[in-house]
């Protein structure tokens, strides 16, 4: 490793989860507001939909704007990071279940698309040939971790929401710090003059869209599944017990913690293993698997729970081991001076699509219930994306990927 590169991607990692704790802030305050107040109906949902609601918008407008390579991406995260800790911190001023909330949720989303693809470019800016992969893994794998953690500490009794929701504006507020002691790797490359066409760039580079369409496909599981494994595992558990969802709460809290978290032991395998044989490859197992568990879930429903937590486990592992090789992929088919805007297009159309499958799972759950086939509906998008990448490992494109791999 060139020098000072471990410690300035070590530096990247640790600003990226402490600036995305804002959008986990969200899911580790809704059961405290709900105890401490009747909130209006859909507000506990919205608080993370409305996050990613504005995330959405903001990485369309960071995109069309090309903001990810026409600025330095350090000073732009750090004040993104800054502008979303000032978002989460006014929902402090505000009454608990109170409309604004959700608008300062939005805020605080389209906030965070100046946070996380950036981070991403600046991870590529220190990759070589052989380890890209693996970088943007590292990267993805401590956001995974941080997406499982409200889980644990709803398992542990939860925190006062206000601390909560302060803790993880202090988090931003570190995390712009952080980023701004970051150097630009030896593969940052600035951009070319600005032109609006820019945007749709990832449209006329075939192998960044197969990337791409193999990353929806992964999106549209991937969130819902983090979504509703925690209220799945919970029916599941009861289900075996014969016994009310309330009475195993805690049980399943921790299991949806373990589920989730054992994503980010995921994503640092498959980085290393798609740096060895190939991102198609690893893609393409990893939806696979996940798409089979997908298919699993209803026949395994009711089962005996250490079934249910060992099939989970497998699940949570490769929904998102794959995560951070399509980016990957994006950042080694794209034009050097283009990756960041390339990035925040591919992000924020995979996040558009996980609004659509979130708010699907409650209606699959009613009408075709946990054993009928709910989550089975979700393995659709892993066999469209494995077909996507078998497109891109069979094109010419291909030798770019993980040093002529594929």
């Amino acid at each position: 490793m060139p020098p000072g590169k471990s410690f300035h991607l070590a530096l990247i990692v640790c600003a990226q989860v402490l600036g995305l704790t804002l959008w986990f802030s969200g899911t580790a305050a809704g059961p405290p507001m709900a105890r401490e107040a009747v909130l209006p109906a859909g507000f506990l949902a919205w608080l993370t939909g409305a996050v990613q609601a504005g995330f959405v918008a903001g990485t369309l407008g960071s995109a069309a704007l090309a903001l990810s390579d026409r600025f330095d991406p350090r000073r732009l995260s750090a004040g993104a990071a800054l502008v979303g800790a000032a978002a989460n911190a006014l929902i402090l001023a505000l009454p608990v279940g109170h409309p604004a909330v959700l608008a300062l949720r939005a805020v605080t989303g389209a906030a965070l698309a100046g946070v996380y693809p950036p981070g991403m470019k600046l991870a590529a800016g220190w990759a070589d040939r052989n380890d890209t992969g693996l970088l943007v893994g590292l990267l993805v794998g401590g956001v995974t971790l941080g997406s499982a953690t409200p889980h644990l500490a709803n398992a542990l009794g939860g925190l006062d929401w206000r601390v909560t929701v302060a803790a993880s504006s202090a988090a931003a507020v570190a995390a712009a710090a952080l980023i701004l002691a970051v150097r630009l790797g030896p593969r940052h490359a600035p951009a070319p003059p600005f032109r609006a066409a820019h945007a749709v760039a990832l449209f006329r580079n075939r192998g960044a869209l197969l990337a791409t369409l193999g990353y929806l496909g992964h999106m549209w599981e991937l969130y819902a599944m983090w979504a509703w494994i925690g209220p799945y595992l919970a029916a599941s558990f009861a289900a075996w017990r014969g016994a009310p969802d309330g009475t195993v709460g805690a049980a399943a809290a921790y299991a949806t913690f373990v589920v989730m978290g054992a994503g980010a032991a995921g994503c640092v395998a498959a980085g290393l293993l798609a740096d060895r044989v190939g991102r198609t490859r690893v893609t393409i197992w990893a939806m696979a698997i996940s798409g089979g568990c997908c298919l699993l879930a209803g026949p395994a429903f009711g089962a005996h729970p250490a079934l249910v937590v060992a099939l989970g486990l497998v699940w949570g592992v490769t929904v998102v081991a794959d995560s951070a090789q399509f980016s990957a992929s994006v950042a080694e088919l794209a034009e050097p001076g283009l990756v960041g805007t390339l990035l925040t297009v591919q992000t924020s159309l995979g996040f558009a699509l996980t609004l659509a499958t979130i708010q699907a799972m409650p209606w699959l759950v009613a009408h075709l219930g946990w054993q009928g086939g709910a989550f089975a509906v979700l393995a659709i998008g892993p066999a469209l994306g494995c077909l996507a990448m078998a497109r891109l490992r069979a094109s010419p494109m291909a030798v770019r990927l993980a040093g002529g791999k594929g």
